[in-house]
């Protein structure tokens, strides 16, 4: 009689705690989702210093014929880089691209233009750069794409 006694009241207990919501609860749950995620973004936002973008390889060809003072910059492996690069651009692997300030790189505001081999760490490298301050960082994907002159 106990244990069927316990079982019921156990079996109270279980539906009760199972019961919906009521609508200002679920409300207020909402509301409080909706404020979490807000914040969220916020800090998100706060860790991203600054921007780059994706550009296409005619972009980038276009951007090297009509600008002045832009870099063209490697962010494949040094053995990657001396099997073919594209003409001027400069080496700086993505994994060696820190927290810290970048000796090749020392004009935040010139236009930096990024390639890889396929595009992965181009991105990574560009958005790398844009949270150290660099204002200019275009990603024009891998040099798969490059249709130009490469020097070897």
């Amino acid at each position: 009689m106990k244990k069927l006694l316990l079982t019921i009241l156990s079996s109270i207990i279980f539906v009760s705690a199972c019961q919906p919501m009521g609508k200002e609860e679920a409300k207020e749950s909402v509301s409080t989702g909706e404020v979490k995620e807000e914040s969220m973004k916020e800090e998100e936002d706060d860790m991203q210093v600054g921007n780059f973008s994706t550009i296409s390889v005619q972009e980038a060809k276009k951007l090297m014929q009509t600008e002045e003072n832009y870099i063209i910059l490697d962010v494949r492996t040094k053995e990657e880089y001396e099997s073919g690069h594209i003409p001027g651009a400069i080496n700086l692997p993505n994994e060696e691209i820190a927290e810290a300030e970048i000796s090749l790189l020392k004009d935040k505001e010139d236009l930096i233009l990024v390639y890889c081999r396929s595009g992965n760490r181009s991105r990574q490298a560009a958005e790398k750069l844009a949270n150290l301050g660099y204002s200019n960082v275009k990603d024009f994907g891998g040099i798969n794409s490059w249709d130009g002159e490469i020097v070897k």
